[in-house]
């Protein structure tokens, strides 16, 4: 090849590279239609370029040409791919932001129809939450604390100015301990994964204890109504209280009233007069001491819409399946309970809400109803069956056809729920039961479904008839064709205190109150000859 034509050879192809380097520039740019020139143009210079000899130097030029068309072509490839990518992430960002603030709009929409007490009663109620999962505000390494479970301060934006129940709540601890001795010894995991393996640990098998940090300083106390005996007892234990132990003594209007209509002595006695006094209590009250069966205890804990102080119930009724008490002993009862640690035993409480069919959506229900043992849907005076649907964390249970359903906690399982044919379940036992009474099929046999789930029962819109709602015995509400109920696990149980522990009291309570498993035992005639 000549000088001349070698020239011209090169001129073509240095137009060529800026020609390719130009449309490289493009694309970089955002012209992603022209990511292919690049290599086009390199690719149709070869052929065209005057090599008419085999010199090694142009076989090695041509070579070199591929090359860099090759590696431009991945480079602008690679650029478009990487914008496209980026693209896609801020499409996605948008949407997700989008999204969240439509959220946000609707749920502060929905909240407006709240008010502004009940904005402000849901804001202390997450505070509340909060604190309780801020293990840094503990003041123990080992237990609960009260100050994770009871609040110095009352709830809500209703404070008291002129409150007539005075005095401050006495801390504790809850701890871990087994056969009444401290120990501080637990396990809080119940399953462990170490080395790829799953293997159920070691559960813990103390009992809880009480412990008082200080003196407790304020009780309550709740009596049978219209019982002589009941109240005789009542103010005895009142006088004791006061000159042995020097503490505050609340106790309801008509008792406050019956006792000063009996003597003058008792005008030290506090009492509530509204429904904001009765709200503000669980931030006084330290103990609550029941004279009664267990209809005194379940209303003792109708009181209380949040936490409740620990229970010290004394067995003035009937079966007294949570009253482990003797009433004749209250005075070593009481001194152990204020002195000492104590078992309690940790009773599960349903929280109802109603929602009506009217409703337009989740945030308008009816106040949340507490139940210490359960809620019952019936029929009613109505003659035809209840016809309900049921639902479990949003699947589909079954559609309850008889007399009525049964949603009962673990404490209420020795009441209504055990006589519509329930199991009888330890009060600690995490778990709902789900009874359905005198139900229309010979395979309906009743359920217990772990404690997290949430329970929706409903009246279809094509039942024949209407269905009423009972809590704790009490309280009917009729629920119509699309209206709900919906039941779960309240964050705030009933503590109440052992006589022995937990275990022992309630066989103790089924021995002695249903005669479980009562019979002659077999003769015995000695050896066969």
């Amino acid at each position: 090849m000549s000088a001349d034509e070698l020239a011209d050879a090169r001129e073509v192809c240095d137009a060529r590279i800026n020609l390719s380097m130009a449309t490289s520039y493009q694309t970089e740019n955002g012209d992603i239609t022209k990511v292919n020139s690049v290599e086009r143009a390199a690719y149709a210079f070869i052929p065209q370029t005057p090599i008419r000899s085999t010199d090694a130097h142009l076989e090695e030029f041509s070579e070199a040409m591929r090359t860099v068309a090759k590696t431009l072509r991945q480079v602008v490839e690679g650029k478009a791919a990487a914008q496209a990518e980026a693209a896609e992430w801020k499409r996605k960002y948008e949407l997700e932001v989008a999204s969240k603030e439509h959220k946000h709009h609707n749920v502060i929409k929905g909240c407006s129809n709240y008010g502004k007490d009940k904005l402000e009663e849901l804001s202390s109620q997450m505070a509340l939450e909060t604190a309780s999962i801020d293990q840094t505000s503990c003041c123990g390494n080992h237990g609960i604390c009260s100050h994770q479970i009871l609040q110095d301060e009352c709830p809500g934006p209703n404070r008291i100015a002129d409150e007539k129940i005075v005095g401050r709540k006495a801390p504790f601890r809850l701890l871990w301990g087994c056969d009444g001795d401290k120990n501080d010894q637990h396990r809080r995991d119940f399953v462990s994964f170490e080395k790829g393996d799953i293997k159920t640990a070691e559960r813990s098998n103390k009992q809880i204890l009480l412990k008082w940090e200080s003196p407790p300083q304020t009780v309550l106390l709740v009596t049978k109504p219209n019982s002589n005996s009941v109240l005789a007892l009542c103010a005895e234990m009142v006088r004791w209280l006061k000159e042995h132990n020097n503490m505050n003594v609340i106790v309801e209007p008509r008792v406050s009233k019956e006792l000063l209509t009996e003597d003058s002595y008792f005008n030290f006695i506090q009492t509530w007069n509204n429904d904001q006094e009765v709200k503000a209590l669980h931030t006084k009250v330290d103990l609550i001491v029941t004279l009664g069966g267990d209809g005194t205890v379940l209303w003792a804990g109708s009181l209380f819409k949040g936490p409740v102080p620990p229970v010290v119930a004394f067995s003035l009724g009937s079966l007294g399946f949570m009253t482990p008490f003797p009433s004749e002993q209250y005075r070593e009862c009481l001194a152990n309970v204020l002195k000492r640690s104590f078992s309690i035993t940790l009773r599960s409480r349903l929280q109802c809400h109603v929602v009506r069919n009217a409703a337009k959506d989740e945030v308008e229900i009816e106040e949340p109803i507490l139940v210490l043992n359960e809620v019952t849907i019936d029929r009613g005076m109505s003659s035809y069956l209840t016809y309900l649907e049921c639902y479990c964390d949003g699947s589909f249970v079954t559609c309850v056809q008889g007399d009525g359903l049964i949603i009962s906690t673990t404490s209420g399982s020795t009441a209504y729920s055990l006589a519509a044919g329930g199991s009888m379940v330890h009060p600690q036992v995490p778990g709902i039961l789900f009874t359905p009474i005198c139900p229309h099929s010979l395979s309906f046999r009743p359920l217990i479904l772990p404690e997290y789930v949430t329970l929706r029962v409903q009246v279809p819109c094509n039942s024949r008839g209407q269905a009423w709602a009972s809590f704790d015995g009490k309280g009917r509400i009729q629920l119509g064709p699309g209206d709900a109920l919906i039941c779960s696990i309240s964050p705030w149980p009933v503590p109440t205190a052992c006589l022995v522990d937990s275990t022992t009291d309630f066989l103790r309570s089924i021995h002695e109150g249903l005669h479980w498993n009562l019979r002659k035992s077999q003769s015995f005639d000695g050896p066969p000859a």
